[in-house]
């Protein structure tokens, strides 16, 4: 006998007719692995469909931020046709980047937001077409400290890539934003002349990612988390939190594509150094 089901996904609904079997075996993978209907058919299908999900892409590497080389390698036009969630900066680093829903949007160092036109650059930026496995609320966080503890608990491996998104209402949100720098300018010498924000009983979003210790040779490894009202209008570089309970959702990325720009800036810089120290230093300077 056969059972319809409808099951809502990110970016698509399906409404068809399984046989009972398969519905009762598919809630039985849901209670077991904390997932949801969508998550676990979406799988399915990319299995197989031959269709990848679960894949982190990403332009440019952090080393080449760190040396200073922060012109522009890509549209935002580009970056949408490979993830639809995601975060990263903007051409000269002039503010931080939040991708949510498909739209990308710039937060300035002045502290405006605005949505990036298609053709608008940017030279480093991380994104995945968000579809989380986990959908839970948790309780309330009283510092960043206490949020990243929570999201541990949602992470099976230290190996491998997480998408993290967070709704709900926040109490106190301390952010940054960097200015325009002079060409050539060093990202730990940038980060010293960042803005920074602080936000009250505002309702709004956390796009984050979560990277092994591994990336750290070309990414940002640990949480990194970007905040964008609901309304809009306020964000940027999260840097301290109080806010709860929140809606959870956390996605396991397997599968990671890196773009290399072929600028001439890109091509020419000395990249062989250890940036780790001098990006944690960026990261976390207020």
């Amino acid at each position: 006998m056969g059972l319809k089901v409808n099951w809502r996904e990110l970016m698509a609904n399906l409404d068809m007719t399984i046989p009972a079997s398969l519905k009762k075996a598919l809630d039985a993978e849901v209670q077991r692995t904390k997932g949801t209907r969508s998550s676990i058919v979406t799988a399915a299908l990319s299995q197989y469909l031959g269709v990848p999900v679960h894949t982190l892409f990403q332009i440019s590497i952090s080393g080449a931020l760190v040396a200073g080389v922060y012109d522009k390698e890509v549209s935002v036009e580009s970056i949408l046709q490979h993830g639809d969630f995601g975060l990263g900066t903007f051409a000269n680093l002039d503010g931080e980047m939040v991708v949510l829903d498909g739209r990308v949007y710039q937060v300035q160092g002045t502290g405006h937001v605005s949505e990036a036109t298609p053709n608008a650059g940017a030279p480093f930026a991380v994104v995945t077409r968000f579809s989380p496995q986990t959908d839970v609320e948790i309780e309330s966080v009283a510092s960043f400290e206490d949020l990243k503890g929570r999201c541990d608990k949602f992470r099976n491996s230290g190996n491998i890539f997480y998408a993290i998104r967070l709704d709900g209402h926040f109490s106190r949100v301390r952010t940054r934003a960097v200015n325009p720098p002079r060409p050539g300018t060093r990202l730990v010498d940038a980060a010293k002349m960042q803005s920074e924000f602080n936000f009250t009983d505002i309702e709004g979003t956390l796009v984050g990612l979560w990277s092994p210790g591994f990336s750290s040779a070309f990414s940002i490894s640990g949480y990194h988390f970007h905040f964008l009202s609901s309304d809009r209008q306020h964000g940027g570089h999260l840097l301290d939190v109080e806010a709860g309970p929140l809606r959870l959702k956390v996605e396991a990325l397997t599968d990671f594509h890196l773009a290399l720009p072929e600028s001439e800036a890109f091509l020419k810089a000395d990249l062989s150094k250890n940036s780790a120290e001098e990006l944690a230093y960026a990261e976390q300077a207020h």
